[in-house]
């Protein structure tokens, strides 16, 4: 990014003075600006969240904004419609009518036939999902010449993705949770308690990845008195864990032959490895799981980004896992959605002091010449490309943000 424009990060947002936008006008004498926020119903049936809870809705709505939600939008993260009706949104039930406004927020990317109905300056801001792009749908962005912002690149001052963190930590303690599930008889289990007992040694738990979503795994492992054992190649990122939950912990670098050892007798195996582009790689084989205990667990939590367990196959939540070896296999992509309205609430946190900030300032477009942590998430901006990797993988020729922002385009 340009030295011409001070960096500004998310972080800034999470203040007392983003949720008072009237008296900060009053001080500075700044009209505020009007957004206009588009809620529309996931139609994707593995996605349960919604991007604003009601709360946050009359936030936004004490603070002179208007916010539409398609009827239903919040229902299975259990917000009714009358619950966002009695926090000031408009409620509709035809989807063209959501996407009139100017500002729409979605927690799953939008469909090809979505994309239809979207107009020119129109903002969007929802999930990439990398992996799950197409050219046809860069295209139809580029023609619709949105301003598209990816929710999971939102950057904070320090470097962070506050996103992508906190659906991590919820990934990481619900694929804990959920391991202790299917680890029971009337899963297709071993039978076993994951925590030990008087005179019953704990289970064992194999944990891939030491970032936030290996951490709350490993914080949820240790709370429920497991034996944890985890493997990341990055020592700074082991150190860290260790420092973090304040305790010496089992530790290794992913070395294939210690690895398959810890296998053989693990009662859970957690894949939690993030690859910064393209696929996650493989660090369980099929050969290494033929060898697991049968009735044992993997929760592949890598498998959006086509998981490191070479046995993995997508799942939903509607059927969750397979058996295959033995070996129960657990490969939701979104786990997130698994508790709903936390997740929810969790992204609407996060979202709404950017949403305020917006308005305080002359709206999203404003804010994004103000914010590098904001820029960094864009990716198309009018119909142009303004991701490199995005331009580089699909052939299209690349367009940098700091450029057309100065240009005023």
């Amino acid at each position: 990014m340009g030295d011409i424009i001070k960096p500004y990060g998310m972080s800034s947002f999470f203040t007392k003075e983003s949720i008072e936008p009237q008296t900060q006008e009053m001080l500075t004498g700044r009209k505020s600006y009007e957004l206009n926020i588009g809620i529309p119903l996931e139609i994707d049936p593995m996605e349960n969240r919604v991007a604003l809870v009601p709360n946050s809705v009359a936030t936004l709505l004490g603070a002179g904004h208007s916010v539409v939600v398609q009827s239903r939008a919040g229902l299975n993260s259990n917000y009714t419609d009358h619950a966002y009706s009695e926090a000031g949104a408009k409620v509709v039930h035809s989807p063209e009518e959501v996407y009139e406004c100017n500002v729409i927020i979605k927690v799953a990317p939008p469909t090809i036939e979505e994309l239809e109905l979207f107009h020119s300056d129109q903002i969007l801001i929802a999930p990439l999902q990398l992996p799950s792009v197409t050219a046809e749908y860069l295209e139809k962005l580029k023609q619709k010449k949105v301003i598209a912002i990816a929710m999971e690149y939102l950057q904070s001052a320090d470097g962070s993705f506050p996103v992508v963190r906190i659906m991590s930590e919820i990934a990481g303690i619900t694929a804990m949770a959920t391991a202790a599930e299917l680890l029971s008889n009337d899963k297709g289990g071993r039978g076993v308690l994951l925590g030990g007992i008087s005179g019953v040694p704990p289970s064992k738990v194999v944990i891939l990845g030491a970032g936030v979503v290996g951490e709350f795994a490993t914080r949820t492992a240790l709370g429920l008195g497991a034996s944890v054992r985890i493997f990341d190649n990055n020592v700074y990122k082991l150190m860290r864990i260790q420092q973090r939950l304040g305790r010496s912990l089992h530790t290794s670098s992913i070395n294939q032959v210690y690895l398959e050892y810890q296998l053989l007798s693990a009662d859970v195996v957690i894949g939690a490895v993030h690859s910064k582009e393209g696929r996650t790689p493989i660090l369980v084989t099929e050969a290494m799981v033929t060898k697991m205990k049968e009735g044992s667990v993997i929760i592949d939590v890598s498998i959006d980004q086509g998981g490191c367990f070479e046995t993995s196959e997508m799942t939903t939540h509607a059927k969750p896992t397979f058996t295959k070896y033995g070996v129960i296999h657990y490969c939701v992509p979104n786990i997130a959605s698994k508790v709903a309205r936390t997740a929810s609430v969790a992204v609407s946190n996060i979202l709404t002091p950017l949403l305020l900030k917006a308005g305080e300032t002359a709206g999203i477009e404003r804010l994004l010449f103000d914010h590098q942590g904001i820029r960094h998430g864009v990716y198309m901006y009018k119909g142009r490309v303004t991701n490199e990797y995005l331009s580089h993988k699909f052939g299209m020729k690349f367009s940098d943000l700091d450029l057309l922002l100065t240009s005023g385009v």
